[in-house]
């Protein structure tokens, strides 16, 4: 397992103020930008966890690893393939967040308790997946989502992988006075 990077984030969301701020993660991409607007009143972990992560900046130079045409682009894997984390693992904050274009949800395995530090973005209206995973997020604009919708066509060959790496290039978090 990666080594326990929870202290680190603990330390990066310390100035983090869900009442003061709204948050939004903005990702430079090898095929463009997505922002993604943060829902800290339905899934206060979550948003505080990816903040965390960006922070420390763990999600820079990854890959979108996992591409499902019609599903979900998937990130966030330090190993690249699905199978590594940050170390720790969070809590699931299952809310009434439709699963529709564009939402940012958590992934895990079997275990509803098991996210860490993969995301997906829907690509379409995916309704077995409510309750189920924690949607805590949004693309902010509709430039984001077309940005969404360019990787979720690239070519992929084994493990929905896609053929040409589609780049993580870096993620930034933007705190707006409410």
């Amino acid at each position: 397992m990666a080594s326990n990077r929870q202290k680190e984030i603990t330390a990066a969301v310390a100035d983090v103020d869900f009442d003061k701020n709204d948050y939004r993660i903005d990702i430079e991409t090898s095929l463009g930008n997505i922002s993604l607007n943060l829902f800290s009143d339905v899934a206060p972990g979550h948003c505080r966890n990816m903040i965390g992560l960006a922070k420390i900046g763990f999600y820079d130079n990854l890959i979108f690893h996992r591409v499902i045409k019609g599903f979900m682009i998937q990130g966030g894997c330090p190993d690249g393939n699905g199978t590594g984390g940050p170390g720790y693992n969070i809590n699931a904050e299952f809310n009434k967040t439709p699963h529709e274009p564009g939402v940012l949800s958590m992934a895990r395995s079997t275990s509803p308790n098991s996210a860490g530090s993969q995301f997906f973005v829907c690509l379409d209206r995916h309704s077995h997946l409510d309750n189920q995973y924690t949607a805590f997020g949004k693309t902010a604009d509709e430039a984001s989502l077309e940005t969404v919708r360019k990787i979720g066509s690239v070519p992929v060959g084994g493990s929905d992988r896609p053929r040409d790496d589609v780049k993580i290039i870096s993620v930034k978090v933007v705190a707006t006075p409410k």
